[in-house]
């Protein structure tokens, strides 16, 4: 299963760069980075981090809004991934940006009918939300569960990500179910890599390790 890191920040992009396969960023996230630096800036020094796919998201609402704004922001770098939202215009917009090759990641997928509607548009990947699906007392983990079958009965070429992931279990459970890209935060990296018993193992070990040599 691939990796992506979820997050604009450079410094947390560096890193985990030895990591993460990809970026996926969002307009709340950029615009976390306040106005110090543009769009540009901004991906122009992750792709000289992570040479992997980057996400970066439209804001227009119409088809032709959108792909317009795709054709200026893949100019940026050839990794850029156009995030869309699963909407009727955006769906329209996937299908007339995969006629021009520019790579599409759409966004917003909270079942398996739109991740299905996604494929059938030619995206790159497909954006299912777990967090916020669990957050609304639904199995998020369901979702992309049902939907790799999906995309298996048929060959389907989207990749799912699991997106919103709100813990180190749902990494573990996405991995368990053959998902094909999970999408993290910083901080759930950080958590996956750390364990207590480990911590307390090496701690141990250095304490004899000291012993042994006085």
């Amino acid at each position: 299963m691939q990796i992506f890191i979820d997050t604009a920040e450079i410094s947390e992009i560096e890193k985990y760069a030895y990591l993460v396969d990809g970026v996926t960023t969002n307009p709340t996230l950029l615009a976390k980075l306040g106005k110090s630096c543009s769009i540009e800036e901004v991906i122009g020094k992750i792709a000289k981090i992570v040479p992997g796919p980057i996400s970066v998201e439209v804001i227009s609402e119409t088809c032709d809004g959108m792909v317009m704004e795709a054709q200026q922001l893949a100019k940026l770098s050839p990794n850029i991934v156009i995030k869309i939202p699963m909407t009727e215009e955006g769906l329209k917009a996937a299908i007339i940006l995969r006629k021009l090759n520019i790579k599409t990641n759409v966004t917003l997928i909270f079942s398996a009918n739109q991740a299905l509607l996604a494929a059938k548009a030619g995206a790159t990947y497909a954006s299912i939300f777990v967090g916020r699906l669990d957050d609304q007392g639904t199995n998020g983990m369901q979702v992309v569960r049902d939907s790799l079958e999906i995309f298996n009965n048929y060959s389907m070429r989207t990749k799912i990500i699991a997106a919103s992931i709100r813990n180190p279990c749902h990494v573990l459970d996405a991995a368990k179910i053959g998902c094909h890209i999970t999408t993290i935060p910083p901080a759930i990296i950080s958590l996956m890599i750390k364990h207590k018993l480990t911590e307390s193992g090496l701690e141990q070990f250095i304490n004899d390790s000291k012993n042994f040599h006085q």
